[in-house]
Protein backbone atom coordinates (compact mmCIF):
# COMPACT_ATOMS: atom_id res chain seq x y z
CA UNK A 1 0.00 0.00 0.00
CA UNK A 2 1.28 3.44 -0.94
CA UNK A 3 0.92 6.54 1.19
CA UNK A 4 -1.45 9.00 -0.43
CA UNK A 5 0.37 12.22 -1.28
CA UNK A 6 -3.03 13.88 -1.77
CA UNK A 7 -4.36 13.06 1.72
CA UNK A 8 -4.14 16.63 3.03
CA UNK A 9 -5.84 18.03 -0.06
CA UNK A 10 -8.64 15.47 0.18
CA UNK A 11 -9.02 16.12 3.91
CA UNK A 12 -9.22 19.90 3.43
CA UNK A 13 -11.79 19.39 0.68
CA UNK A 14 -13.91 17.21 2.94
CA UNK A 15 -13.64 19.59 5.89
CA UNK A 16 -14.40 22.59 3.68
CA UNK A 17 -17.74 21.08 2.69
CA UNK A 18 -18.52 20.31 6.33
CA UNK A 19 -17.63 23.94 7.09
CA UNK A 20 -19.97 25.10 4.31
CA UNK A 21 -22.97 22.79 4.64
CA UNK A 22 -23.25 22.60 8.42
CA UNK A 23 -23.96 26.34 8.44
CA UNK A 24 -27.28 25.63 6.75
CA UNK A 25 -28.15 23.20 9.56
CA UNK A 26 -27.14 25.49 12.42
CA UNK A 27 -28.49 28.73 10.98
CA UNK A 28 -31.46 27.73 8.83
CA UNK A 29 -32.64 24.16 9.30
CA UNK A 30 -32.74 24.19 13.10
CA UNK A 31 -33.40 27.89 13.69
CA UNK A 32 -34.52 30.36 11.04
CA UNK A 33 -36.27 28.08 8.55
CA UNK A 34 -38.97 26.79 10.98
CA UNK A 35 -39.74 30.25 12.39
CA UNK A 36 -39.55 31.88 8.94
CA UNK A 37 -42.10 29.45 7.52
CA UNK A 38 -44.31 30.07 10.53
CA UNK A 39 -43.92 33.82 10.00
CA UNK A 40 -44.79 33.49 6.30
CA UNK A 41 -47.99 31.72 7.31
CA UNK A 42 -48.68 34.21 10.12
CA UNK A 43 -48.28 37.18 7.77
CA UNK A 44 -51.06 35.66 5.67
CA UNK A 45 -53.15 34.19 8.52
CA UNK A 46 -56.13 35.18 10.63
CA UNK A 47 -57.05 34.84 14.28
CA UNK A 48 -59.61 32.35 15.47
CA UNK A 49 -62.47 32.07 16.02
CA UNK A 50 -63.92 34.45 13.41
CA UNK A 51 -60.95 34.31 10.97
CA UNK A 52 -61.42 37.96 9.97
CA UNK A 53 -58.70 39.73 11.96
CA UNK A 54 -55.25 39.39 10.33
CA UNK A 55 -52.63 37.94 12.64
CA UNK A 56 -50.17 40.70 11.69
CA UNK A 57 -52.60 43.29 13.02
CA UNK A 58 -51.70 42.36 16.58
CA UNK A 59 -48.02 41.56 16.24
CA UNK A 60 -47.03 44.97 17.53
CA UNK A 61 -49.29 44.71 20.57
CA UNK A 62 -47.34 43.63 23.64
CA UNK A 63 -48.81 41.11 26.03
CA UNK A 64 -47.62 39.66 29.33
CA UNK A 65 -45.29 36.69 28.95
CA UNK A 66 -47.22 33.47 29.43
CA UNK A 67 -50.60 35.07 28.74
CA UNK A 68 -52.75 33.13 26.27
CA UNK A 69 -52.76 34.34 22.69
CA UNK A 70 -55.48 33.94 20.10
CA UNK A 71 -54.68 31.07 17.78
CA UNK A 72 -53.47 32.06 14.30
CA UNK A 73 -54.45 29.95 11.28
CA UNK A 74 -53.80 30.25 7.56
CA UNK A 75 -55.88 28.94 4.68
CA UNK A 76 -54.11 26.62 2.27
CA UNK A 77 -56.47 25.71 -0.54
CA UNK A 78 -59.65 24.76 1.30
CA UNK A 79 -58.02 23.82 4.62
CA UNK A 80 -57.27 26.06 7.60
CA UNK A 81 -53.95 25.15 9.23
CA UNK A 82 -52.29 26.38 12.41
CA UNK A 83 -49.30 28.54 11.45
CA UNK A 84 -46.95 26.51 13.65
CA UNK A 85 -48.28 23.29 12.13
CA UNK A 86 -47.62 24.65 8.62
CA UNK A 87 -43.92 24.82 9.41
CA UNK A 88 -43.92 21.31 10.87
CA UNK A 89 -45.85 19.83 7.93
CA UNK A 90 -43.41 21.35 5.44
CA UNK A 91 -40.48 19.94 7.37
CA UNK A 92 -42.12 16.52 7.59
CA UNK A 93 -42.74 16.37 3.84
CA UNK A 94 -39.23 17.59 3.05
CA UNK A 95 -37.67 14.88 5.22
CA UNK A 96 -39.82 12.21 3.57
CA UNK A 97 -38.65 13.40 0.14
CA UNK A 98 -35.11 13.50 1.45
CA UNK A 99 -35.35 9.88 2.58
CA UNK A 100 -36.59 8.74 -0.84
CA UNK A 101 -33.76 10.66 -2.52
CA UNK A 102 -31.10 9.30 -0.17
CA UNK A 103 -32.20 5.71 -0.75
CA UNK A 104 -32.35 6.14 -4.53
CA UNK A 105 -28.93 7.73 -4.85
CA UNK A 106 -27.07 5.30 -2.57
CA UNK A 107 -25.63 3.31 -5.47
CA UNK A 108 -24.71 6.47 -7.37
CA UNK A 109 -22.82 7.84 -4.37
CA UNK A 110 -20.85 4.58 -4.23
CA UNK A 111 -19.71 5.16 -7.81
CA UNK A 112 -16.53 7.28 -7.41
CA UNK A 113 -16.64 9.09 -10.79
CA UNK A 114 -20.15 10.35 -10.04
CA UNK A 115 -19.77 10.99 -6.31
CA UNK A 116 -18.38 14.50 -6.63
CA UNK A 117 -20.92 15.44 -9.31
CA UNK A 118 -23.69 14.24 -7.04
CA UNK A 119 -22.35 16.25 -4.10
CA UNK A 120 -21.96 19.44 -6.15
CA UNK A 121 -25.37 19.10 -7.83
CA UNK A 122 -27.32 18.69 -4.59
CA UNK A 123 -25.19 21.32 -2.83
CA UNK A 124 -26.09 23.84 -5.53
CA UNK A 125 -29.75 22.78 -5.43
CA UNK A 126 -29.92 23.29 -1.67
CA UNK A 127 -27.89 26.48 -1.49
CA UNK A 128 -29.77 28.09 -4.40
CA UNK A 129 -33.13 27.21 -2.84
CA UNK A 130 -32.06 28.80 0.44
CA UNK A 131 -30.74 31.91 -1.35
CA UNK A 132 -34.05 32.35 -3.20
CA UNK A 133 -35.71 33.27 0.11
CA UNK A 134 -34.12 36.69 -0.44
CA UNK A 135 -36.38 37.21 -3.47
CA UNK A 136 -39.70 36.01 -2.02
CA UNK A 137 -41.59 38.43 0.26
CA UNK A 138 -44.33 37.08 2.50
CA UNK A 139 -46.74 39.58 0.92
CA UNK A 140 -46.40 37.88 -2.46
CA UNK A 141 -49.46 35.97 -3.68
CA UNK A 142 -47.16 33.01 -4.34
CA UNK A 143 -45.78 32.96 -0.80
CA UNK A 144 -46.58 29.21 -0.41
CA UNK A 145 -43.66 28.56 -2.77
CA UNK A 146 -41.52 29.15 0.32
CA UNK A 147 -42.47 25.60 1.27
CA UNK A 148 -40.98 24.36 -2.02
CA UNK A 149 -37.78 26.29 -1.38
CA UNK A 150 -37.55 24.75 2.10
CA UNK A 151 -38.13 21.24 0.76
CA UNK A 152 -35.52 21.60 -2.02
CA UNK A 153 -32.93 23.01 0.38
CA UNK A 154 -33.49 20.20 2.88
CA UNK A 155 -33.37 17.50 0.20
CA UNK A 156 -30.23 19.08 -1.27
CA UNK A 157 -28.53 19.10 2.10
CA UNK A 158 -29.42 15.51 3.00
CA UNK A 159 -28.43 14.08 -0.38
CA UNK A 160 -25.13 15.99 -0.51
CA UNK A 161 -24.25 14.78 2.99
CA UNK A 162 -24.66 11.18 1.84
CA UNK A 163 -22.14 11.82 -0.95
CA UNK A 164 -19.87 13.59 1.54
CA UNK A 165 -20.01 10.69 4.03
CA UNK A 166 -19.23 8.24 1.23
CA UNK A 167 -15.74 9.79 1.16
CA UNK A 168 -15.18 9.20 4.89
CA UNK A 169 -14.10 5.51 4.92
CA UNK A 170 -11.55 5.93 2.13
CA UNK A 171 -10.38 9.25 3.56
CA UNK A 172 -9.69 7.62 6.93
CA UNK A 173 -7.76 4.83 5.20
CA UNK A 174 -5.54 7.47 3.54
CA UNK A 175 -4.46 8.83 6.93
CA UNK A 176 -0.73 8.14 7.56
CA UNK A 177 -1.26 6.22 10.81
CA UNK A 178 -3.84 3.95 9.18
CA UNK A 179 -1.82 3.52 6.00
CA UNK A 180 1.24 2.42 7.96
CA UNK A 181 -0.71 -0.22 9.85
CA UNK A 182 -2.36 -1.32 6.63
CA UNK A 183 1.04 -1.90 5.02
CA UNK A 184 2.15 -4.04 7.93
CA UNK A 185 -1.12 -5.95 7.86
CA UNK A 186 -0.82 -6.76 4.16
CA UNK A 187 2.77 -7.93 4.56
CA UNK A 188 1.89 -10.16 7.51
CA UNK A 189 -1.00 -11.74 5.69
CA UNK A 190 1.26 -13.32 3.03
CA UNK A 191 0.58 -17.02 2.96
CA UNK A 192 -2.47 -16.60 5.21
CA UNK A 193 -4.13 -14.43 2.58
CA UNK A 194 -3.35 -16.95 -0.16
CA UNK A 195 -4.85 -19.78 1.89
CA UNK A 196 -7.97 -17.71 2.56
CA UNK A 197 -8.40 -16.85 -1.11
CA UNK A 198 -8.01 -20.49 -2.12
CA UNK A 199 -10.62 -21.42 0.44
CA UNK A 200 -13.05 -18.72 -0.65
CA UNK A 201 -12.64 -19.67 -4.31
CA UNK A 202 -14.38 -22.93 -3.51
CA UNK A 203 -17.54 -21.06 -2.49
CA UNK A 204 -20.25 -20.33 -4.97
CA UNK A 205 -20.23 -16.86 -6.50
CA UNK A 206 -22.91 -14.67 -5.02
CA UNK A 207 -24.82 -12.03 -6.99
CA UNK A 208 -26.48 -8.82 -5.76
CA UNK A 209 -29.78 -10.58 -5.01
CA UNK A 210 -28.20 -12.84 -2.36
CA UNK A 211 -27.84 -11.95 1.35
CA UNK A 212 -25.37 -9.24 2.33
CA UNK A 213 -23.31 -11.45 4.62
CA UNK A 214 -22.04 -14.91 3.84
CA UNK A 215 -22.38 -17.63 6.43
CA UNK A 216 -19.21 -18.19 8.45
CA UNK A 217 -17.49 -21.55 8.63
CA UNK A 218 -15.37 -23.23 11.25
CA UNK A 219 -13.42 -25.17 8.63
CA UNK A 220 -11.29 -22.19 7.51
CA UNK A 221 -7.59 -23.21 7.54
CA UNK A 222 -5.59 -21.82 10.44
CA UNK A 223 -1.91 -20.84 10.21
CA UNK A 224 0.61 -20.15 13.01
CA UNK A 225 0.47 -16.45 12.15
CA UNK A 226 -3.23 -16.25 13.05
CA UNK A 227 -2.63 -14.75 16.51
CA UNK A 228 -0.26 -12.07 15.25
CA UNK A 229 -2.57 -11.36 12.33
CA UNK A 230 -5.56 -11.07 14.63
CA UNK A 231 -3.66 -8.71 16.95
CA UNK A 232 -2.58 -6.46 14.11
CA UNK A 233 -6.04 -6.59 12.54
CA UNK A 234 -7.54 -5.49 15.86
CA UNK A 235 -5.05 -2.63 16.11
CA UNK A 236 -5.78 -1.62 12.53
CA UNK A 237 -9.55 -1.68 13.12
CA UNK A 238 -9.21 0.37 16.31
CA UNK A 239 -6.95 2.95 14.63
CA UNK A 240 -9.24 3.16 11.62
CA UNK A 241 -12.27 3.64 13.88
CA UNK A 242 -10.53 6.34 15.93
CA UNK A 243 -9.33 8.13 12.78
CA UNK A 244 -12.81 8.03 11.26
CA UNK A 245 -14.28 9.42 14.49
CA UNK A 246 -11.61 12.14 14.64
CA UNK A 247 -12.20 13.32 11.07
CA UNK A 248 -15.96 13.20 11.59
CA UNK A 249 -15.72 15.14 14.87
CA UNK A 250 -13.51 17.78 13.25
CA UNK A 251 -16.10 18.19 10.51
CA UNK A 252 -18.88 18.68 13.06
CA UNK A 253 -16.77 21.10 15.12
CA UNK A 254 -15.79 23.19 12.08
CA UNK A 255 -19.41 23.26 10.97
CA UNK A 256 -20.57 24.41 14.40
CA UNK A 257 -17.93 27.14 14.47
CA UNK A 258 -18.99 28.37 11.03
CA UNK A 259 -22.64 28.29 12.09
CA UNK A 260 -21.93 30.33 15.22
CA UNK A 261 -20.00 32.90 13.19
CA UNK A 262 -22.88 33.35 10.76
CA UNK A 263 -25.40 33.49 13.60
CA UNK A 264 -23.44 36.37 15.13
CA UNK A 265 -23.38 38.08 11.73
CA UNK A 266 -27.13 37.49 11.33
CA UNK A 267 -27.76 39.30 14.62
CA UNK A 268 -26.97 42.58 12.85
CA UNK A 269 -29.77 42.56 10.24
CA UNK A 270 -32.21 40.88 12.64
CA UNK A 271 -31.72 43.63 15.24
CA UNK A 272 -31.72 46.41 12.64
CA UNK A 273 -34.93 45.09 11.08
CA UNK A 274 -36.47 44.27 14.46
CA UNK A 275 -36.94 40.58 13.74
CA UNK A 276 -39.17 41.10 10.72
CA UNK A 277 -39.89 38.45 8.10
CA UNK A 278 -37.35 40.17 5.85
CA UNK A 279 -34.68 39.74 8.56
CA UNK A 280 -35.41 36.01 8.75
CA UNK A 281 -35.18 35.73 4.97
CA UNK A 282 -31.83 37.52 5.02
CA UNK A 283 -30.46 35.04 7.55
CA UNK A 284 -31.58 32.04 5.45
CA UNK A 285 -30.28 33.65 2.27
CA UNK A 286 -26.88 34.29 3.88
CA UNK A 287 -26.64 30.62 4.87
CA UNK A 288 -27.35 29.66 1.25
CA UNK A 289 -24.64 31.99 -0.05
CA UNK A 290 -22.16 30.67 2.52
CA UNK A 291 -23.07 27.09 1.58
CA UNK A 292 -22.55 27.70 -2.14
CA UNK A 293 -19.27 29.55 -1.62
CA UNK A 294 -17.82 26.87 0.66
CA UNK A 295 -18.73 24.17 -1.86
CA UNK A 296 -16.22 25.55 -4.38
CA UNK A 297 -13.02 24.40 -2.60
CA UNK A 298 -14.66 21.04 -1.89
CA UNK A 299 -15.41 20.64 -5.61
CA UNK A 300 -11.74 21.37 -6.37
CA UNK A 301 -10.00 19.37 -3.63
CA UNK A 302 -12.16 16.28 -3.18
CA UNK A 303 -11.06 13.29 -5.27
CA UNK A 304 -13.11 12.24 -8.26
CA UNK A 305 -12.34 8.59 -7.56
CA UNK A 306 -11.14 6.54 -4.63
CA UNK A 307 -7.48 5.46 -4.83
CA UNK A 308 -6.97 1.81 -5.65
CA UNK A 309 -4.85 1.37 -2.54
CA UNK A 310 -7.85 1.79 -0.29
CA UNK A 311 -9.79 -0.76 -2.33
CA UNK A 312 -7.28 -3.48 -1.47
CA UNK A 313 -7.70 -2.68 2.22
CA UNK A 314 -11.46 -2.94 1.94
CA UNK A 315 -11.14 -6.31 0.22
CA UNK A 316 -8.78 -7.59 2.91
CA UNK A 317 -11.14 -6.53 5.67
CA UNK A 318 -14.24 -7.80 3.87
CA UNK A 319 -12.76 -11.31 3.74
CA UNK A 320 -13.10 -11.48 7.51
CA UNK A 321 -16.87 -11.51 6.97
CA UNK A 322 -17.17 -13.41 3.72
CA UNK A 323 -17.44 -12.39 0.07
CA UNK A 324 -18.93 -8.96 -0.56
CA UNK A 325 -21.44 -8.04 -3.22
CA UNK A 326 -20.16 -7.27 -6.70
CA UNK A 327 -18.62 -3.85 -7.14
CA UNK A 328 -20.32 -1.25 -9.23
CA UNK A 329 -19.26 -1.44 -12.85
CA UNK A 330 -17.12 0.94 -14.79
CA UNK A 331 -18.39 3.90 -16.73
CA UNK A 332 -18.91 1.69 -19.77
CA UNK A 333 -21.69 -0.37 -18.19
CA UNK A 334 -22.88 2.14 -15.61
CA UNK A 335 -26.47 3.43 -15.74
CA UNK A 336 -28.14 5.87 -13.38
CA UNK A 337 -31.55 4.24 -13.72
CA UNK A 338 -30.09 0.80 -13.11
CA UNK A 339 -28.24 2.01 -10.03
CA UNK A 340 -31.41 3.55 -8.59
CA UNK A 341 -33.18 0.21 -8.97
CA UNK A 342 -30.19 -1.61 -7.49
CA UNK A 343 -30.17 0.75 -4.52
CA UNK A 344 -33.73 -0.25 -3.62
CA UNK A 345 -32.92 -3.92 -4.21
CA UNK A 346 -29.85 -3.69 -1.96
CA UNK A 347 -31.92 -2.02 0.74
CA UNK A 348 -34.47 -4.82 0.50
CA UNK A 349 -31.68 -7.42 0.77
CA UNK A 350 -30.20 -5.70 3.82
CA UNK A 351 -33.60 -5.76 5.52
CA UNK A 352 -34.24 -9.46 4.89
CA UNK A 353 -35.19 -11.37 8.00
CA UNK A 354 -32.19 -13.67 7.53
CA UNK A 355 -29.88 -10.65 7.56
CA UNK A 356 -31.63 -9.22 10.62
CA UNK A 357 -31.03 -12.52 12.40
CA UNK A 358 -27.33 -12.47 11.52
CA UNK A 359 -26.83 -8.93 12.85
CA UNK A 360 -29.42 -8.77 15.61
CA UNK A 361 -27.61 -6.18 17.69
CA UNK A 362 -26.99 -3.89 14.73
CA UNK A 363 -30.68 -3.86 13.87
CA UNK A 364 -31.67 -3.43 17.51
CA UNK A 365 -29.56 -0.30 17.57
CA UNK A 366 -31.02 0.91 14.28
CA UNK A 367 -34.51 0.50 15.76
CA UNK A 368 -33.49 2.63 18.74
CA UNK A 369 -31.79 5.12 16.40
CA UNK A 370 -35.03 5.39 14.40
CA UNK A 371 -36.78 6.76 17.50
CA UNK A 372 -33.89 8.77 18.94
CA UNK A 373 -32.89 10.63 15.77
CA UNK A 374 -36.49 11.62 15.16
CA UNK A 375 -36.99 12.56 18.81
CA UNK A 376 -33.93 14.82 19.00
CA UNK A 377 -34.66 16.51 15.66
CA UNK A 378 -38.32 17.09 16.52
CA UNK A 379 -37.38 18.40 19.96
CA UNK A 380 -35.30 21.16 18.35
CA UNK A 381 -37.99 22.42 15.95
CA UNK A 382 -40.76 22.06 18.54
CA UNK A 383 -38.82 24.05 21.15
CA UNK A 384 -38.15 26.91 18.72
CA UNK A 385 -41.75 27.12 17.56
CA UNK A 386 -42.90 26.93 21.18
CA UNK A 387 -40.53 29.76 22.12
CA UNK A 388 -41.83 31.93 19.26
CA UNK A 389 -45.55 31.23 19.52
CA UNK A 390 -46.10 30.50 23.23
CA UNK A 391 -43.33 32.50 24.92
CA UNK A 392 -43.38 35.31 22.31
CA UNK A 393 -39.58 35.41 22.21
CA UNK A 394 -38.26 37.85 19.56
CA UNK A 395 -35.98 36.74 16.73
CA UNK A 396 -32.91 38.22 18.43
CA UNK A 397 -33.54 36.01 21.48
CA UNK A 398 -34.04 32.97 19.26
CA UNK A 399 -30.68 33.69 17.63
CA UNK A 400 -29.10 33.74 21.08
CA UNK A 401 -30.69 30.35 21.72
CA UNK A 402 -29.25 29.22 18.40
CA UNK A 403 -25.78 30.40 19.43
CA UNK A 404 -25.90 28.86 22.91
CA UNK A 405 -26.91 25.41 21.61
CA UNK A 406 -23.94 24.70 19.28
CA UNK A 407 -21.51 26.39 21.68
CA UNK A 408 -22.69 24.06 24.41
CA UNK A 409 -22.49 21.23 21.88
CA UNK A 410 -18.80 21.88 21.31
CA UNK A 411 -18.14 21.99 25.04
CA UNK A 412 -20.19 18.85 25.62
CA UNK A 413 -18.41 16.93 22.86
CA UNK A 414 -15.11 17.70 24.63
CA UNK A 415 -16.18 17.14 28.24
CA UNK A 416 -18.13 13.90 27.90
CA UNK A 417 -15.17 11.86 26.56
CA UNK A 418 -13.10 13.07 29.53
CA UNK A 419 -15.88 12.03 31.91
CA UNK A 420 -16.05 8.67 30.14
CA UNK A 421 -12.32 8.06 30.61
CA UNK A 422 -12.55 9.01 34.27
CA UNK A 423 -15.50 6.71 34.94
CA UNK A 424 -14.26 3.94 32.66
CA UNK A 425 -17.69 3.60 31.05
CA UNK A 426 -18.41 2.10 27.64
CA UNK A 427 -19.85 4.07 24.73
CA UNK A 428 -23.21 2.39 25.35
CA UNK A 429 -23.39 3.50 28.99
CA UNK A 430 -22.60 7.10 28.08
CA UNK A 431 -25.14 6.98 25.24
CA UNK A 432 -27.87 5.72 27.57
CA UNK A 433 -27.07 8.45 30.10
CA UNK A 434 -27.24 11.12 27.38
CA UNK A 435 -30.62 9.81 26.21
CA UNK A 436 -32.01 9.91 29.76
CA UNK A 437 -30.77 13.48 30.25
CA UNK A 438 -32.29 14.53 26.93
CA UNK A 439 -35.68 13.10 27.90
CA UNK A 440 -35.74 15.36 30.98
CA UNK A 441 -35.94 18.45 28.76
CA UNK A 442 -39.42 17.81 27.26
CA UNK A 443 -40.46 16.30 30.61
CA UNK A 444 -39.66 19.66 32.19
CA UNK A 445 -41.82 21.35 29.55
CA UNK A 446 -44.72 19.08 30.51
CA UNK A 447 -44.57 20.53 34.03
CA UNK A 448 -45.62 23.85 32.47
CA UNK A 449 -49.27 22.79 32.69
CA UNK A 450 -48.94 22.66 36.47
CA UNK A 451 -47.08 25.97 36.74
CA UNK A 452 -49.45 27.72 34.30
CA UNK A 453 -52.47 26.63 36.34
CA UNK A 454 -50.74 27.77 39.54
CA UNK A 455 -49.97 31.16 38.02
CA UNK A 456 -53.58 31.52 36.91
CA UNK A 457 -55.09 30.56 40.27
CA UNK A 458 -52.69 32.57 42.44
CA UNK A 459 -53.41 36.28 42.19
CA UNK A 460 -50.71 38.89 42.85
CA UNK A 461 -52.83 40.35 45.64
CA UNK A 462 -52.95 37.07 47.51
CA UNK A 463 -49.24 36.40 47.13
CA UNK A 464 -47.98 39.92 47.52
CA UNK A 465 -45.70 39.43 44.51
CA UNK A 466 -46.05 37.25 41.44
CA UNK A 467 -43.10 35.02 40.59
CA UNK A 468 -43.48 33.22 37.28
CA UNK A 469 -40.98 30.46 36.77
CA UNK A 470 -40.94 26.72 36.16
CA UNK A 471 -42.11 24.28 33.53
CA UNK A 472 -40.69 26.32 30.64
CA UNK A 473 -43.03 29.27 31.13
CA UNK A 474 -40.41 32.02 30.83
CA UNK A 475 -37.77 32.93 28.19
CA UNK A 476 -35.01 32.62 30.80
CA UNK A 477 -35.71 28.91 31.14
CA UNK A 478 -35.41 28.50 27.38
CA UNK A 479 -31.87 29.88 27.50
CA UNK A 480 -30.94 27.47 30.29
CA UNK A 481 -32.44 24.48 28.52
CA UNK A 482 -30.62 25.46 25.32
CA UNK A 483 -27.32 25.05 27.18
CA UNK A 484 -28.38 21.71 28.64
CA UNK A 485 -29.70 20.38 25.33
CA UNK A 486 -26.64 21.53 23.41
CA UNK A 487 -24.20 19.88 25.81
CA UNK A 488 -26.16 16.62 25.56
CA UNK A 489 -26.92 16.69 21.84
CA UNK A 490 -23.37 17.55 20.77
CA UNK A 491 -22.03 14.51 22.61
CA UNK A 492 -24.98 12.34 21.54
CA UNK A 493 -24.18 12.81 17.85
CA UNK A 494 -20.59 11.70 18.33
CA UNK A 495 -21.37 8.73 20.57
CA UNK A 496 -24.26 7.56 18.39
CA UNK A 497 -21.97 7.34 15.37
CA UNK A 498 -19.04 5.88 17.34
CA UNK A 499 -21.16 3.16 18.98
CA UNK A 500 -22.66 2.21 15.63
CA UNK A 501 -19.12 1.66 14.32
CA UNK A 502 -18.77 -1.14 16.90
CA UNK A 503 -21.79 -2.96 15.48
CA UNK A 504 -21.12 -3.07 11.73
CA UNK A 505 -19.08 -5.62 9.76
CA UNK A 506 -15.56 -4.50 8.74
CA UNK A 507 -15.35 -3.84 5.03
CA UNK A 508 -19.04 -2.86 4.84
CA UNK A 509 -18.77 0.56 6.51
CA UNK A 510 -20.05 2.64 3.60
CA UNK A 511 -23.09 0.46 3.05
CA UNK A 512 -24.06 0.25 6.71
CA UNK A 513 -23.46 3.93 7.34
CA UNK A 514 -25.76 4.46 4.37
CA UNK A 515 -28.44 2.44 6.15
CA UNK A 516 -27.69 4.48 9.28
CA UNK A 517 -28.38 7.67 7.33
CA UNK A 518 -31.47 6.20 5.69
CA UNK A 519 -32.85 5.23 9.10
CA UNK A 520 -32.26 8.76 10.29
CA UNK A 521 -33.90 10.42 7.28
CA UNK A 522 -36.81 8.00 6.98
CA UNK A 523 -37.81 8.49 10.61
CA UNK A 524 -37.43 12.25 10.90
CA UNK A 525 -40.71 13.05 9.15
CA UNK A 526 -42.80 11.17 11.74
CA UNK A 527 -42.16 13.44 14.73
CA UNK A 528 -42.87 16.80 13.04
CA UNK A 529 -46.01 15.33 11.44
CA UNK A 530 -47.39 14.12 14.78
CA UNK A 531 -46.42 17.35 16.57
CA UNK A 532 -48.18 19.32 13.82
CA UNK A 533 -51.31 17.23 14.27
CA UNK A 534 -51.13 17.71 18.04
CA UNK A 535 -50.83 21.50 17.64
CA UNK A 536 -53.68 21.56 15.13
CA UNK A 537 -55.95 19.40 17.30
CA UNK A 538 -55.30 20.95 20.71
CA UNK A 539 -54.28 24.48 19.76
CA UNK A 540 -51.42 24.21 22.27
CA UNK A 541 -48.02 22.99 21.11
CA UNK A 542 -46.99 22.27 24.73
CA UNK A 543 -48.90 18.98 24.53
CA UNK A 544 -46.25 17.81 22.07
CA UNK A 545 -43.75 17.57 24.93
CA UNK A 546 -45.59 14.47 26.21
CA UNK A 547 -45.15 12.82 22.82
CA UNK A 548 -41.42 13.64 22.77
CA UNK A 549 -40.90 12.11 26.22
CA UNK A 550 -42.67 8.91 25.19
CA UNK A 551 -40.71 8.67 21.93
CA UNK A 552 -37.33 8.95 23.67
CA UNK A 553 -38.26 6.63 26.52
CA UNK A 554 -39.51 4.03 24.03
CA UNK A 555 -35.99 3.83 22.61
CA UNK A 556 -34.31 3.13 25.97
CA UNK A 557 -35.27 -0.56 26.43
CA UNK A 558 -34.26 -1.27 22.81
CA UNK A 559 -30.92 0.46 23.35
CA UNK A 560 -30.28 -1.45 26.57
CA UNK A 561 -31.00 -4.73 24.76
CA UNK A 562 -27.97 -4.27 22.49
CA UNK A 563 -25.27 -6.81 23.39
CA UNK A 564 -21.92 -5.19 22.62
CA UNK A 565 -20.03 -8.41 23.38
CA UNK A 566 -21.85 -10.32 20.63
CA UNK A 567 -21.68 -8.22 17.49
CA UNK A 568 -20.53 -10.65 14.81
CA UNK A 569 -23.09 -12.39 12.61
CA UNK A 570 -24.48 -15.68 13.79
CA UNK A 571 -23.14 -18.79 12.17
Amino acid sequence: MVFSSNYQRHLYGWLSYAFASEVFVVVSLTLFLPICLEQFARDNGFFLPDKTIPCVAKTAVSRPIGAPEARCVVKLGWVWVDTASFSLYVYSISVALQALTVISMGGIADHPPHRKRLLVFFALLGSLSATLFLLLPSSSPIWPISALFAMCSNVGFGASIVAMNAYLPSLAKEAPEVSELGERLLKLQGKQKTIRRDYNSQSDHRDSSEPLLASSSSSLPVSPSDDALHTLQTEYDATLSATTARISSHGIAFGYIAGIVLLVVALIPVNMLQGSTWALRVAIGLSGIWWATGTLPAAIWLPSAVETSSSSEVDAEAEEWGPSQPRIGTDGDWSMGREIVRAWVRLGNMLRWSEVQKLKNTFKYLAAWFLLSDGFTTMTSTALLFAKTSLSMPSSSLILVGILTPLSGIIGSLLWPRLQRKLGWSNLKILVLLVVLASLIPAYGCLGFFFESRHTSDSPEALGVEIKFGGLTTPGEMFGLAVVFGSVYGAFQGYARAFYAELIPPGEEARWYGLFSITDKSSSFVGPLIVGLIADTTGNIRYAFFFLVLMIWAALPILLAVDVQNIKPDS
